[in-house]
């Protein structure tokens, strides 16, 4: 903990112990929090309430998790403490009464598909025991270790395709997509760019090729060895000569340039992808390699000795590809122990080797229970090949949430972020009993969360406010919840206890219908279904029904192939590119209503940048705005500076000792990695000479300090920053630094710079806006002012589609198109079609009980 050596005589006095069964936290200053004092209980639900960025989660993750995983890694050897992702040291005097904590965090998934559902919950690792032990193998074979039926170990990975089910080779096509071009217009794609490729073409020249000859009217032999041969002869190289001049060079035996090496555009793809440590080159490469499924393996990872033992008539791969519920029935009666008497082969097998049933009952017991808790968190739908870069962050958290719950552990601290993100109310009642069974275990629970159903659910509520940013970091109420009625600077009481519906509005009637016709994706099979347009749509369902995957996918697939913009591009992660999900085909068709769209606008929850140096300011375009009004003052103007000067990514302006980064590292081995301000620019990020251009007494880098709202002050009466401020401000984004890292934002503050940075342009009309989820990470004040926002881009003529469980924007929807009824194989169907009121009445819909409270009905 880093404590403050002045002293604070309006603080208690220190040093004495809180209220036993409290954890007691003195002069929390983490990030925004204002020397916070503050009592809590343990072995209690505690819930952390606020405003978004008003400091709930400096106060239960960057304070309380942290100062527990401090204290436990001190336990923990030096060398062990490098194996740990090392949280940063509080800015705390005293926590007292703090147990080991377990923090369960918002965060996508690994980036290889060889991470799965099954690998995060560890049911893999017992189906494979169950396989091993008690599965039938073909007569003859030997028994198989647990390890030969994972696709992740030597030996059960498949030989032909290493246990990724697909297998990657180079061809003519993608090596050479244009085959109208010649080699030095650069025919052979695939070949490096730059000095390397031309090098490779001039090798070529001199072996007497024709480089000036379209690809395709080239003979097939010489297309072959330029592609796939395995020689590498070295010839001189003249540079720069034609063809004949090289010839006759060649003749007269000059003297080359140099002697140039040969590598055939397959070799080079192959070796580059296996060897090279630049993410860029792998990722180039990549791009010339097709795949296909495995020959030998069908896909299925495993190698056949594997692949020919199985449970219940069925391969490892193939139970692997059951949704949860669906395993949960087969393996029932055998943890039971009914199968032996429903089953005449394992009745006698059970004679036989009785030792073998105990076994299996064991097994399938363990599994069972385990399965249970999923399908209690709502997660049933899931399949354990399932790969957790298709999961979203609260599938993920719920996962290891299951795995918590049945760990039985005993006096721990569990921290969660918002377990309710991404859940259909009627799964948010599943979600509590998990918690319960984890609180009735003996253990405490630290919650920051915004769904009012888990807040009214809470033991106690710490409520942080009593606004955003600079304006926040108070605790204003900490108790039991009732007492937060009486506390007027409280924005969570509004809506904990206000019981009245919100004033019923008119709704827009649809201007046209977009209709999608025998879309087939994951668990939607040949659904025909249609989307308003003109209208503010909402598309909802529990979860797992099939919301996203007809409009983040498939609606947004469908209508980027007809606006002739391609597929969206997947964002690649950092990992094996050959390891990424292989894409889904896209079945499914338009049949009306394209003639109304013009343009496609897809806001999602990705980071905005992956580094510190992609911040709000540069996303949005604001920066650019910023920068010409410091290039545009007299000083610069004198000394000749243009706008260039005022990037921190520019050498001439930026500070180079730490290269426009503010910070430098300072590598501590066996503590965590300190960032500590540069000590030339003192974490300015720019250089002395630019920082002595000031515009209205300010420099750029104290402009890059101030929030939205203090710039939204400072700028006012220019017209283009004033826009940008005001949209940012109006999304609930004002406390927000202008310069603030991208790595620092969350998804949900992500996702609504990008809607800012939409709203700022001027409108065309015409535009379909599909947004999955928007009200993650928002307080209900903040969903209030991202309703007005979404209905302002339909009064422009606009269309916004909308999957959400929230049903606060449900009820202020023009539409509501419920998948259902439930999740995985039990749902994938339109339930109900229809303005709110409509679907509010629907008996099959399970959304409509959840819906009815929000409307005057």
């Amino acid at each position: 903990m880093r404590r403050k050596t002045e002293d604070n005589p309006s603080k208690p006095a220190q040093g004495g112990q809180g209220r036993p069964g409290y954890v007691r936290v003195r002069g929390a200053r983490e990030h925004n929090l204002k020397n916070v004092d503050l009592e809590i209980p343990r072995d209690a639900l505690v819930v952390f309430t606020g405003v978004s960025g008003s400091g709930k989660s400096s106060l239960a993750f960057g304070t309380l998790y942290a100062e527990a995983q401090r204290r436990y890694l001190e336990s923990v050897s030096p060398y062990a403490r490098r194996l740990f992702h090392q949280m940063p040291v509080p800015e705390v005097d005293e926590i007292d009464g703090l147990p080991p904590a377990v923090a369960l965090q918002q965060q996508r998934g690994s980036p290889t598909t060889r991470s799965s559902v099954g690998s995060v919950s560890t049911l893999s690792n017992s189906l494979r025991m169950l396989y091993s032990r008690a599965g039938d193998y073909p007569p003859g074979q030997e028994l198989l270790y647990a390890e030969s039926f994972s696709p992740n170990t030597p030996e059960g990975a498949c030989p032909e395709c290493s246990g990724l089910g697909r297998v990657y080779e180079v061809t003519e096509q993608s090596m050479v997509p244009d085959d109208t071009l010649t080699i030095r217009e650069r025919a052979v794609a695939a070949w490096p760019p730059a000095w390397h490729g031309q090098n490779l073409r001039d090798i070529l020249v001199t072996m007497g090729f024709d480089v000036d000859t379209p690809w395709r009217e080239l003979p097939k032999k010489d297309r072959d060895w330029i592609l796939f041969t395995d020689e590498t002869p070295t010839v001189p190289v003249y540079a720069g000569l034609t063809p004949e001049e090289t010839k006759q060079a060649l003749k007269r035996k000059d003297t080359p340039s140099y002697q140039g090496t040969f590598t055939g555009a397959k070799r080079y793809v192959l070796q580059t992808f296996a060897n090279t440590e630049s993410a860029s080159m792998k990722k180039r490469v990549a791009r010339y390699m097709v795949s296909a499924e495995c020959p030998l393996c069908r896909g299925k990872r495993l190698r056949q000795e594997a692949l020919s033992v199985t449970f219940a008539g069925v391969d490892i791969a193939d139970i692997s590809r059951m949704p949860l519920a669906r395993l949960h029935s087969l393996l029932q009666p055998y943890a039971s122990g009914d199968a032996a008497a429903h089953l005449p082969h394992l009745a006698r097998q059970a004679k036989l080797h009785p030792e073998q049933l105990i076994v299996t009952r064991r097994i399938a017991e363990d599994l069972v229970a385990r399965l249970d808790v999923l399908l209690a968190l709502g997660l049933g739908y899931l399949a354990l090949e399932r790969s957790t870069p298709t999961l979203s962050p609260g599938e993920l958290q719920r996962l290891r949430l299951a795995t918590q719950v049945r760990s039985n552990l005993f006096g721990v601290v569990y921290v969660l972020d918002e377990p309710s993100a991404g859940l259909h109310p009627a799964d948010t009642e599943a979600l509590l009993t998990a918690l319960d069974q984890l609180k009735a275990s003996g253990n405490s629970l630290f919650v920051v969360e915004h769904a009012l159903d888990v807040i009214r659910c809470a033991d106690w509520i710490v409520d942080v406010g009593p606004a955003a940013g600079e304006r926040g970091g108070e605790v204003l109420y900490s108790g039991p919840p009732q007492g937060l009625k009486k506390v007027e600077a409280s924005q969570t009481r509004r809506y904990l206890f206000d019981t009245a519906a919100p004033e019923a509005r008119t709704r827009r009637a649809p201007a046209a219908w977009l209709r999608l016709a025998g879309v087939t994706r994951n668990n939607l099979d040949k659904l025909d279904v249609d989307f308003p347009l003109g209208v503010l749509t909402a598309v909802t369902g529990v979860s797992g029904s099939g919301k996203s995957s007809l409009v983040s996918q498939v609606l947004v697939e469908l209508v980027a192939q007809a606006l002739g913009q391609g597929a969206p591009a997947a964002e690649v992660e950092e990992g094996d590119e050959l390891e990424q999900e292989a894409a889904l085909p896209l079945e499914g068709r338009i049949v009306a209503g394209m003639d109304a769209v013009r343009r496609m606008v897809r806001v999602d929850q990705k980071p905005i940048g992956r580094t510190p140096r992609s911040n709000l300011a540069t996303y949005t375009g604001l920066f650019d705005q910023v920068r010409k009004l410091f290039a545009a003052t007299k000083t610069a103007k004198a000394r000749r500076y243009d706008a260039g000067r005022f990037s921190f990514n520019v050498a001439k302006g930026r500070c180079e000792n730490c290269a426009g980064e503010g910070s430098v590292m300072v590598e501590l081995l066996f503590l965590p990695s300190v960032y500590a301000p540069c000590p030339v620019c003192n974490g300015a990020r720019y250089n002395a000479k630019t920082l002595e251009v000031t515009y209205k007494d300010r420099n750029i880098a104290e402009v890059l300090g101030m929030t939205v709202d203090a710039a939204f002050d400072f700028f006012a009466g220019e017209p283009l920053v004033e826009r940008s401020l005001e949209v940012l401000r109006e999304v609930g984004l004002g406390y927000l630094r202008l310069g603030q890292p991208a790595t620092e934002l969350s998804g949900g503050e992500a996702q609504r710079i990008k809607l800012a940075t939409e709203l700022q342009r001027t409108g065309r009309g015409n535009t379909l806006y599909v947004l999955d989820e928007p009200t993650t990470g928002l307080h209900p004040s903040d969903v209030d002012r991202l309703i007005v926002q979404l209905q302002r881009l339909v009064d422009a003529g606009n269309t916004v589609v909308v999957v959400e469980h929230t049903m606060r924007v449900v009820a202020a929807c023009d539409w509501v198109i419920d998948i259902g009824p439930g999740a995985g194989d039990e749902g994938g169907t339109v339930v109900a079609a229809g303005p709110p009121e409509q679907v509010a009445r629907n008996r099959t819909s399970r959304t409509a009980p959840y819906l009815r409270p929000y409307l005057q009905l």
